[in-house]
Parts: structure tokens; C-alpha cells; sequence
């Protein structure tokens, strides 16, 4: 693998895999550019050392086959403003005549941006051939597509055994999501709080068993925290539950009691009287709360509770909301966790925000320059903290 800093682009051509994969309206305007603008500097450096840039992405869940509201060509006047007026040339397909052909007369400084990958099956079976051909364009791979690096795909892991490991690299977003990453699971400095949220507790069991080696306290908050809440017998009304995990729940908390890593559940919940923006809401002990009721965010308690332990904490990974934060009646759990973590990153700690809706949330409430990192990868960084090995960072380095 060929370090990308210093590597020289001069007359070469970067076949780069970058994540574009961003929200379209129904005028195909872009609603949310942060992927396209964090490989912008990848980009940068190879036109200013010379080179000349081929990026294929993958946009949206086509069907297989051409379809006008996942075709890159959207991109292509927002990705030029995002290079300061560089023009960008689209090639109407990723293998094939044309695109081989504008790739060959390609110059030094100039970018051009391919049809999207996924409109061939090919791309998702990881086919071999299909990656050869995408090989076939550049003459250097940089991949620098995080938020795809958990998936096997002929662009993401299996092209990079077509360059020699001299010509092959991770660009300065993956560098930085890989580095950012590894800090925090193999060199964290304790104490190191884990914040986990979200819906489902069967969708972060994996992450949770694999901090309980690590992390000194974990939060539990969102949805899943009433899983627990039920696991040691308390009554949540109406509140989301997964019955079939109450088990499973019990079991984390037992296991990390006997390696001495602190679980908090939030004391107490902001509980409305149905989902939806408008209803009546009260405050509640979260393991108290009254029939026909329903937990929708931490309260006031649970947000001091959880920022006490934040602010304490040289080590913060982020991952899930505290409430259905979309709603403004319950977002005052969320914000004031992301407060606390900027609170806390400004006394020194190194806080790593990743997973699509905490990215959101700050976003949303103005945080993410307040962070010490947040990363672009939702899945791609899950799977990363369930301990395995993601296909695409792997390919790269073998």
C-alpha cells in the first residue's frame, strides 16, 4: 500500500472510489453534500500535483440498470463549484466505449465523474470481471469511500488487486475515518465513554459486547434503552421494546457488571402519549412509566447523569440519538449530549462522532466543528467497532 501524501500524481490518472451517495429531492437537487465535500481534498491534492482524477460512486438502491433519479450526472455542476470551477466531464456509463475513451484523453487537472456503478448487478456481486474493466481506466486506486468499506463490491475491494500494491491507497477521508477509528479502539485513553442510541437493541449487541472490552462506562439512551429498562423489570407503557432481546439485554448488563464497565440507563424520560410531533407529553422515571405512555427522549435528569459522565471522559464514541430527535419536542436529549461531548472535547477529549443519525443530530444542532471527529461511514463504522474486518480496507492494505 503506497502512503497517499506523498505519493506523486504528476501524469498519473486516479481511478478514485469515492462515496457519493447523497440525497436527491425531487428535483434532483442535493439536499446534503457532506460526502461529496469530504473527498474534496483527496481530489485536490492529485490535480495539484499534476494528475487527473476519474471518480466512480455508487448513488442510491437502482434496480439494476439505468435510472433517472440515481444517475451521478446530478452531481456534476455542484461537484464543479466544490472545486472551485474545475470543470468536471461525465462519461454516461462506467465501462464501456465512452468512458474508456474520455479516461485516454484525460489531461493533467482534469476530472471526470462516471455513470453509476450500481446500474451493473456486477458492481454488488463483487464481480471479477467487472472490477477488471473499472481497473482498466486509471492507473493508480485510491479508495477513499469509508461508507462503503464494509461491503464487498467489485469497486470497493476487489479492483485493488488489479494495481500493484504501489499503486494502491486510501485517500486522505479514509486515512483519517481509518486513523480516527483505531484511536479510539486501540489507543483510547480511559476513562472511555461509549454513547450508544437508537431504535433496536439488535442492532448494536455487537457493537456493545465489543466495548464492554474496552470502554469504562457505556450510555445507553433512544429506543433500545427501554429493552434494558424492561430486562430489569421495569414497567415502559407503550414504549418501544424488542421482547425477544429482554434476554439478551439482561446478559450485557451482567457481563459488563463482571468486567466493571458502568451501564447507565437514562433515570428518567421525556413520555408523550403517542408518536407524533403534537402529542402531550409529561416527565416519568424511565422505569415507571404509565400505561397507554411512551419513552420519546431522555429528561432532565438522564441528560445531567449522562453529561457528568461525559465531561469526565478523555475518550467519547458516539453512536445513536437519545430520542426521536427529528421532532422538536424531543431533541432537547440528543442536543444536550452533543453539548457535553463539545464540552468535553474542548477540555481535551478525543470524541469521534459516527452512524448516520448522531452525524445528523450534529449537524443539524451546529456541533460538528465542535467534535474531534465525525465520521462520513454509518455501517462501515459500526462493523468497524464490532471488531470485523471491512473488504475494503483490507484490499487496499493486503
Amino acid at each position: 500500500m503506497a502512503d497517499f501524501s506523498s505519493y506523486n500524481f504528476k501524469g498519473q490518472k486516479a481511478l478514485i472510489r469515492v462515496d457519493f451517495n447523497v440525497p436527491l429531492n425531487d428535483k434532483y437537487e442535493i439536499t446534503d453534500d457532506t460526502r461529496m465535500r469530504a473527498t474534496i481534498p483527496t481530489i485536490k491534492k492529485i490535480l495539484n500535483d499534476g494528475g487527473s482524477v476519474i471518480l466512480m460512486s455508487h448513488l442510491g438502491r437502482p434496480k439494476g440498470g439505468p435510472e433517472e433519479k440515481f444517475s451521478l450526472k446530478h452531481l456534476v455542476k455542484h461537484l464543479s463549484e466544490l472545486l472551485g470551477g474545475t470543470t468536471v466531464l461525465f462519461a454516461n456509463d462506467c465501462i464501456g466505449e465512452q468512458a474508456y475513451m474520455t479516461a485516454n484523453m484525460l489531461r493533467p487537472g482534469e476530472v471526470l465523474l462516471l455513470e453509476n456503478l450500481r446500474f451493473y448487478k456486477e458492481e454488488e456481486k463483487g464481480d471479477e470481471a467487472f472490477a477488471q474493466k473499472l481497473a482498466k481506466l486509471g492507473d493508480v486506486y485510491v479508495n477513499d469511500a469509508f461508507g462503503t468499506a464494509h461491503r464487498a463490491h467489485a469497486s470497493t475491494a476487489v479492483i485493488a488487486k488489479f494495481f500493484p500494491a504501489e499503486k494502491r491507497m486510501f485517500g486522505l477521508l479514509m486515512e483519517g475515518e481509518v486513523k480516527s477509528a483505531e484511536k479510539v479502539l486501540h489507543e483510547s485513553q480511559k476513562p472511555f465513554v461509549a454513547i450508544i442510541g437508537g431504535a433496536k437493541v439488535s442492532d448494536k449487541i455487537l457493537i456493545i459486547e465489543n466495548l464492554l472490552e474496552r470502554a469504562t462506562d457505556i450510555i445507553i439512551g433512544g429506543g433500545m434503552a427501554y429493552t434494558f429498562m424492561k430486562a430489569e423489570g421495569g414497567k415502559i407503557g407503550n414504549s418501544l421494546c424488542e421482547n425477544d432481546r429482554v434476554q439478551t439485554a439482561l446478559e450485557l448488563l451482567e457481563k459488563a457488571n463482571k468486567k466493571g464497565v458502568c451501564i447507565h440507563l437514562p433515570s428518567d424520560s421525556i413520555i408523550a402519549d403517542k408518536f407524533d410531533a403534537n402529542a402531550n407529553t409529561s416527565t416519568s422515571p424511565s422505569n415507571n412509566i404509565p400505561d397507554g405512555w411512551m419513552g420519546l427522549d431522555i429528561g432532565e435528569n438522564a441528560c445531567e447523569q449522562f453529561s457528568n459522565v461525559i465531561k469526565k471522559s478523555k475518550t467519547i464514541l458516539w453512536n445513536g440519538p437519545m430520542g426521536v430527535f427529528e421532532m422538536q419536542k424531543f431533541q432537547h436529549g440528543t442536543k444536550a449530549i452533543a453539548t457535553a461531548i463539545a464540552a468535553a472535547t474542548q477540555s481535551g477529549a478525543f470524541s469521534l462522532v459516527g452512524g448516520g443519525d448522531s452525524v445528523a443530530a450534529v449537524n443539524q444542532f451546529g456541533f460538528a466543528d465542535k467534535v474531534s471527529y465525525v465520521s462520513t461511514g454509518g455501517g462501515a463504522m459500526l462493523e468497524y467497532f464490532e471488531g470485523k474486518e471491512l473488504p475494503g480496507i483490507a484490499a487496499v492494505k493486503s
